[in-house]
């Protein structure tokens, strides 16, 4: 697989916009994300750790091959097309869960979670992200190759399932899903409200138990969740309409109409005044009048909705936003001797995260802000030539996550689109 991306180095390599020392970082990132974490496994799909723990994310399996999606061969395409294959396998098994094994080996990251058990999945955190970004993989990979082949029975019989479970979560109240975990090492370890989470009303919006930090949601509507899901139900209803062997007319409808009540839902719901920054959007709402505004470097966020097409970079509420997140409005923004941006409740103060770094970089069209983000990485990655999960802002040396490949792969798409490298379509 290292063959795979050796054309992307070489691009990276070639350019005359950025320095040695991101040319050494890329080439190390890509490589081990490439060469580390991706098996091919006898049911000729692709199995993806998310590095430093042995179990695949649907989540982090997404962000991990974003640079395939650069590559214009046949074989980033056909490894797309098994991680496809793997995530779809996998969430079958366990529509709720978030992270799954290779086997049905029954290990999970704690056994003793009170929820149900299935000895394919790792953890079984509800997070309304992992479904959004299964989606989006899928309708990124038929905009690249226009292969519809992927997009068969067995496709739609689970889509229909996950369309049916986001519909069903707009009332939580109807929900078969609970999950607690005693003896929790923080309270954003399990839902907070007790094993089906804290109180919500009826927004439009559907309920989520947990970020994609895996930390709980203090009020149960994830707005960027949504947001997010609001985009991948759209763009893949718009790939199903345009495959003639799909005659689902009723399937494409539920899709655009569910997009459109949850998108509905956050312009009801999710606005907030901020003194500084004037209308902006809350990171969560529970639809009985409670609004948090926060965000975390995890994607979706707040900041990464330009990223992920909610939004244009020039958008008002979006600007505002993304002001106000990158400001002490925000409480998980930090400024130090080194950097300075977002961290996330699942490290300490002040660790600010490279994830929210490469998506600050992606989100801007100011060159000037783009290469200042370029000196942070290089300042900040402790000589390893990787990027990791958060740092102290003061002291780069203090780290979490040697080998976190998500990380990795966001900064090398970052580099990319920052040299002019484009994402294909076909």
């Amino acid at each position: 697989m290292k063959e795979l991306v050796q054309g992307l180095i070489d691009k990276v390599n070639n350019s005359d916009m950025v320095s040695d020392k991101i040319k050494k970082m890329f080439e190390t990132a890509i490589n081990n994300t490439f060469t580390t974490t991706i098996k091919i496994t006898d049911r000729d799909d692709a199995f993806v750790i998310t590095g430093d723990i042995d179990a695949m994310w649907l989540r982090d399996s997404a962000g991990q091959i974003r640079p395939l999606f650069y590559i214009d061969n046949d074989g980033a395409n056909d490894l797309i097309k098994k991680v496809l294959k793997r995530q779809w396998f996998s969430i079958e098994k366990d529509t709720y869960a978030n992270a799954f094994n290779e086997t049905a080996s029954g290990k999970e990251w704690n056994k003793y979670d009170i929820t149900e058990h299935n000895p394919w999945v790792w953890e079984r955190k509800y997070e309304l992200d992992s479904l959004a970004y299964i989606m989006q993989i899928a309708h990124l990979y038929y905009e690249k190759t226009k292969d519809e082949s992927f997009f068969d029975e067995d496709f739609l019989r689970v889509l229909r399932i996950l369309v049916d479970q986001i519909e069903l979560e707009q009332d939580h109240s109807k929900s078969p899903y609970y999950f607690e975990r005693p003896e929790a090492w923080a309270p954003t370890d399990t839902l907070r409200g007790g094993k089906n989470g804290t109180p919500v009303g009826y927004t439009g919006m559907s309920w989520t138990g947990f970020r994609p930090s895996d930390d709980s949601c203090v009020y149960q509507y994830l707005v960027p969740a949504n947001a997010f899901t609001v985009v991948s139900l759209r763009r893949l209803s718009k790939v199903l309409s345009e495959i003639k062997s799909i005659n689902d007319d009723e399937l494409i409808a539920k899709m655009e109409r569910l997009a459109n009540e949850i998108d509905k839902g956050i312009k009801d719901f999710a606005l907030m005044e901020s003194k500084e920054h004037g209308e902006i959007l809350a990171y969560e709402v529970d639809g009985l009048g409670n609004q948090l505004f926060m965000d975390d470097a995890n994607v979706p966020s707040l900041l990464s909705l330009s990223y992920l097409e909610y939004f244009d970079n020039d958008d008002k509420l979006y600007q505002s936003t993304r002001n106000a997140v990158l400001s002490k409005e925000n409480p998980l923004y930090f400024e130090g001797k080194f950097a300075k941006g977002v961290g996330s409740n699942h490290t300490p103060d002040n660790y600010i995260w490279h994830i929210a770094l490469s998506i600050q970089a992606m989100t801007t069209d100011d060159r000037k802000e783009i290469e200042r983000i370029l000196e942070y990485f290089e300042k900040t990655d402790a000589g390893t030539n990787l990027l990791h999960e958060g740092f102290h802002k003061d002291n780069p040396e203090e780290y979490t996550r040697d080998w976190f490949s998500w990380s990795n792969s966001l900064f090398c798409e970052a580099v990319l689109r920052y040299i002019g490298v484009k994402m294909i379509k076909a």
